[in-house]
């Protein structure tokens, strides 16, 4: 099989030249996309690449390819509508990392929104991105650019118009770009003789960490499709997934036919609004829009992560109200002993102790549960309220559910472990209540 330098190689210098025409619709979005002016000097490379709305884009390291497409700030994609952002986008500096300093709120207009599509995985020098795409606010509209490379020298034109708009806006919002698209465009900037220090380290917001620690365990899986369906209302349809792209490219490269290619500039266009929908649903979160701008989550365990997110992030009095309304349910689950831990962290044992007796009784009615719930209302009762009746009970019925949990399966090293520090508890306890009983017989 040739290589991919030979499978780009077979088309440098390809394409002709004849004067730009007014840029298509997108592939499936006719009612959505309006036209984005091309720049002065864009020639359509064939009539194939100008059906999928591409021109010629050319600066001093060279030309590539360019797809530009702008959606009103009036359009609605999923639940939020595009204009929202500008509303909640200072609240967005909570989530930024990297940059020179502390982050001061930005605006919407300073975000440059990145998602990458390249030939591989990884961000080793062998992965290529075949495609960038970007996207920003500008002049009431929210602009995407797409720039394609049909052959390795295309790479550093892409690369040079990516840094003008990297040092243009300071903010980088992405899809897991901090580990990912970031490095390996770092690397890509040092490859094409860009050198180290050729773009300034943006304030990242990287959407995934905050997706992932609010829907880790609600969601079954944390791609950025599968989030975007789930929280977002956002339903793609007929979609070429994101797997898909390298193949189509690999194959265009080798028959030379862009028209497949049009599935990967959608992919990616989506990708960009969904990233836009995505701060703007956290910005919301942040602006204290949960209620009113985003609904309330369904599931327990949402509800808790977003408090536990809403505290990390500086707005404790929101978070509060999320643990309050979680305490005030009558069903108990895990989320239970996740709460009650933050509270004794914090030293709300009033609600951590009612956290603990609502697990409790839940695994006691199941029979088989865990008793943690059960260790933790014996340690409390017996190192904070002296109450070592109360804790030898508890330790007890640990011991009891341990057992339980023992005969239904393989008995091994970890549960007698767990079985014999039962055990000597509920020998220390034993003995304080023994202690506790005789004061108390001496006394009267």
């Amino acid at each position: 099989m040739s290589s991919l330098r030979e499978r780009m190689n077979r088309l440098r210098g390809s394409g002709g030249g004849q004067p730009d025409e007014a840029r298509q619709p997108a592939p499936g979005g006719e009612d959505r996309a309006e036209s984005a002016e091309s720049p002065a000097d864009g020639l359509a490379p064939d009539p194939a690449w100008t059906a999928l709305g591409v021109t010629r884009l050319a600066n001093e390291a060279g030309e590539c390819l360019v797809r530009r497409v702008a959606y009103s700030l009036d359009h609605r994609h999923g639940h939020h509508r595009l204009g929202e952002l500008a509303d909640c986008a200072g609240t967005l500096a909570a989530l930024c990392s990297g940059g020179d300093g502390e982050a001061p709120a930005p605006e919407a207009e300073r975000i440059l929104f990145l998602d990458l599509e390249t030939t591989g995985l990884g961000v080793g020098a062998g992965n290529v991105p075949f495609m960038a795409g970007i996207a920003y606010f500008e002049g009431g509209r929210f602009v995407i650019e797409q720039a394609l490379i049909r052959h390795p020298a295309e790479e550093r034109a892409m690369l040079e118009d990516l840094r003008k708009k990297l040092a243009e806006r300071p903010y980088l919002a992405t899809y897991n770009g901090r580990t990912f698209d970031w490095p390996l465009l770092k690397g890509r900037f040092i490859m094409n003789g860009f050198g180290r220090n050729a773009a300034a380290e943006p304030w990242h917001l990287d959407f995934l960490h905050p997706s992932r620690s609010i829907w880790r365990n609600t969601l079954a899986s944390l791609r950025l499709s599968h989030v975007e369906e789930e929280r977002l209302g956002i339903a793609r349809g007929d979609d070429v997934p994101g797997s898909m792209a390298p193949a189509i490219y690999f194959r265009f490269l080798q028959d030379g036919d862009p028209g497949p290619l049009g599935g990967v500039f959608r992919h990616n266009e989506l990708d960009m609004l969904s990233l836009a929908c995505l701060a703007i649903r956290f910005g919301r979160l942040l602006s204290g829009g949960l209620g009113r701008h985003v609904p309330l989550p369904e599931e327990d365990e949402e509800l808790l992560r977003t408090g536990l997110w809403l505290e990390r992030m500086g707005r404790p009095d929101e978070a509060e109200a999320l643990y309050e309304r979680l305490a005030a349910r009558d069903a108990a689950g895990s989320w239970c002993l996740s709460l009650a831990a933050r509270d004794k962290k914090c030293g709300n044992w009033r609600r951590a102790v009612l956290l603990w007796q609502k697990a409790a009784q839940a695994a006691e009615r199941q029979g088989w549960a865990s008793g943690e719930a059960h260790i933790e209302l014996s340690m409390y009762y017996e190192h904070r309220a002296k109450d070592y009746e109360l804790a030898l009970r508890y330790a007890s019925a640990a011991l009891e559910l341990a057992s339980r949990r023992s005969s239904l399966g393989r008995f091994d090293a970890k549960k007698r472990a767990e079985q014999e520090a039962i055990r000597r508890r509920i020998e220390r306890l034993t003995k304080k209540a023994g202690r506790t009983q005789d004061r108390e017989q001496t006394l009267f």
